[in-house]
């Protein structure tokens, strides 16, 4: 499995790959946050706190990390080497936590440097470091967790296609659909009093439980069940490509 994951992160940085991600999410981030006006700007909006920072970012994550996901196992296929892959004893789970791994960690790369917008607003705050460092602290937790749900829709979307194009735009509307599609239906009048059920069932809802600073346990189940459901869909996946060969 570290193999695999070494082999990951060599491939995002031995290419534009990885600094392109990383610098694309950084630079949006920071024209939305600090430079266009709108209801994103943390200088136009007179407080010295980072919801804007943590409702933005879930969007841009939509599309950046199945950009970074989508070659996972889409380009083996292309390139031919997914037989080998499968073929070698490692075993299909770990060939799978490699790779997810590897997303991860490019993931986790991205969101560091922001620790710099808390300093930004812990200076901008009156007092200096007036500003709620639970619910910042609670929201960095829960901007993981939706990176981890996105990286594990990826990783399976990657395995249903050889072609690259297509993996990202499957990824793209599954994370979507994973992100605002229940929370959508549940604002309109198609399931009257069990609209709140249905909104739980999707990532906003948990993410912006979690957003608050509170560590529910209900929260973290639901993460870590999703992200396994998408990597147990992976390796069933695989697993019937293994068997047809």
């Amino acid at each position: 499995m570290l193999a695999i994951l070494n082999k990951e992160i060599r491939s995002f940085f031995s290419s534009l790959t990885g600094y392109l991600v990383i610098g694309l999410f950084l630079i949006a981030c920071g024209f939305f946050l600090f430079v266009f006006s709108g209801g994103f700007n943390i200088l136009d909006s007179g407080f010295a706190d980072l919801k804007p920072f943590f409702s933005l970012a879930p969007w841009i994550f939509l599309f950046l990390i199945p950009a970074i996901s989508m070659k996972s196992f889409a380009d083996e296929k292309r390139m031919g080497t997914m037989e080998i892959l499968l073929t070698k004893p490692i075993g299909i789970w770990k060939l799978i936590a490699g790779k997810y791994l590897g997303v991860l960690v490019l993931i986790l790369l991205a969101i560091i440097p922001t620790l710099l917008y808390v300093l930004t607003i812990s200076q901008l705050g009156r007092p200096v470091g007036n500003f709620d460092v639970g619910a910042t602290i609670g929201s960095y937790f829960g901007l993981l967790f939706l990176g981890g749900c996105y990286a594990a829709i990826g990783i399976f979307a990657s395995s249903l296609s050889s072609n690259q194009v297509v993996a990202f735009l499957l990824a793209v509307f599954l994370c979507f659909i994973g992100y605002y599609a229940f929370e959508g239906l549940s604002q309109t009048n198609i399931f009257g009093t069990s609209g709140y059920i249905v909104e739980s069932l999707g990532i906003s809802f948990h993410y912006k439980s979690i957003s608050r600073g509170v560590l529910d346990t209900r929260d973290l189940i639901y993460f870590i069940s999703f992200i396994l459901l998408f990597l147990k869909l992976t390796e069933i996946n695989l697993s019937g490509t293994k068997n047809r060969r």
